[in-house]
């Protein structure tokens, strides 16, 4: 026999060894050795198999369905999860832990009514439990029912006065059903070819919450080339459904040198299964010619990331000018407690530095790739810091290319 044939058959039987040991292995042992590979070696494949063969033995045992469920879930197999969790359930209404299960994938993926009424069924059952009281709070705050939320919490804490996740999320939510906010801003902008001169840019602004959506007004001063500009804008986010939001835009300047002469904004967005949002919309710019750029964008939610890749399009006579950029937020906390990373080539009209690149009498409107990392951190429940850093390289005449480098610092008070 060869050693290649030997080779091959000492492989076989400790395969077939490995597999009858599996077997031979009881429930629980089944169970153990399916969370280490989960949690221990990251093998979410091999932990499924192993978990399948623990309920082929006990397919009453509901704690180890429920783990299926959510090996499912991390997986992203998610009709695969919801079916294991309507089975938990339909064998036992309202269990706690597959009621929690079901109602955090159904709540991570943006489907936050289904999910409230998975956890009002558990706490049916389990009127006292802190882990689906919390999410339930959670749940409320995602459809702005900030008073029911506070409910929630505020009996979790009579019952429990150590919930420092309680506490925590009753300040996030003092922060979210604010209904004004202020805010103020600066930007420093460094050259090192371009300009002799570094620019300078502010904003103030004050934001409306409505039952129709969020509105607000915005005062841009800025510094460049030693001459200063002002620039009035009115933004609103309104609801249209479920399904859909707009962005509307406008603004006008005193000085179309600094800012341009008039500019216009419109986009559609879309809320999609699974935590995806699209949207499609254009921006116009007026200086001396009017610009009109296209823009296109696709986001995710995936855990405590997320994910939007976007680009802009500006048609011109004898070709169409494309940017892209892709964007990705780590949240730490709420809503403004996250950690940004931005990668791009080309120029965004949203970009108020950059935006007077799109003055189609500039010459220097050619290749650009920046870089950009942010931080933005909500503190004492109705105040955000806003940090950020930008490097940017960009061909501003033709084979000639310098760096810009910008930190911006922005504040805004809820109230």
């Amino acid at each position: 026999m060869s050693k290649y044939n030997i080779a091959l058959l000492i492989a076989l039987l400790l395969n077939a060894m490995s597999t009858m040991a599996q077997t031979s292995m009881g429930t629980d042992e089944l169970y153990t050795a399916a969370r280490v590979s989960a949690f221990e070696e990251d093998d979410y494949p091999k932990a499924i198999s192993l978990i399948k063969q623990a309920i082929a033995k006990s397919p009453d045992y509901l704690e180890i369905n429920i783990f299926l469920g959510r090996l499912y879930t991390f997986t992203d197999s998610l009709p695969e999860a919801r079916m294991i969790f309507d089975k938990v359930l339909q064998k036992e209404k309202g269990h706690e832990e597959a009621s929690l299960a079901y109602g955090n994938l159904e709540y991570w993926n943006s489907d936050s009514k289904k999910a409230l009424e998975i956890v009002n069924t558990g706490l049916e059952v389990h009127k006292g439990s802190e882990s689906l009281g919390i999410l339930k709070a959670k749940i409320l705050k995602d459809l702005q029912r900030y008073e029911e939320a506070r409910t929630v919490l505020d009996n979790l804490l009579k019952a429990n006065p150590k919930l420092t996740e309680a506490r925590g999320l009753i300040g996030s939510i003092n922060s979210s059903s604010a209904k004004n906010a202020m805010g103020i801003g600066y930007e420093y902008v460094y050259f090192d070819k371009r300009f002799d001169d570094p620019w300078h840019l502010s904003n103030i602004d004050y934001t409306r919450q409505t039952k129709l959506g969020s509105f607000a007004t915005r005062i841009n001063y800025a510094n460049r080339f030693r001459t200063d500009g002002m620039q009035l804008e009115v933004d609103a986010y309104p609801r249209i459904s479920d399904l859909f939001y707009s962005y509307l835009s406008a603004g006008i300047s005193d000085n179309g040198g600094i800012f341009s002469k008039y500019r216009a904004g419109f986009s559609l967005y879309a809320n999609l299964p699974y935590a995806f949002e699209a949207d499609a919309g254009f921006r116009f710019l007026a200086f001396n010619q009017n610009t009109w750029i296209y823009t296109l964008g696709i986001g995710k939610y995936y855990s405590s990331f997320w994910f939007n890749f976007r680009t802009y399009l500006t048609p011109s006579n004898s070709s169409v000018s494309q940017s892209y950029s892709l964007t990705t937020r780590y949240y730490l906390g709420g809503a403004d407690d996250f950690i940004s990373f931005k990668i791009g080539t080309g120029l965004s009209p949203d970009d108020n530095v950059n935006s007077v690149s799109f003055d189609p009498n500039n010459i220097y409107k050619l290749k650009s790739y920046g870089v950009d990392v942010g931080y933005r951190k909500l503190f004492l429940d109705t105040n955000v810091l806003i940090i950020s850093a930008f490097m940017e390289n960009q061909e501003y005449n033709v084979n000639t290319k310098g760096n810009q480098f910008s930190v911006s610092l922005g504040y805004i008070k809820r109230f």
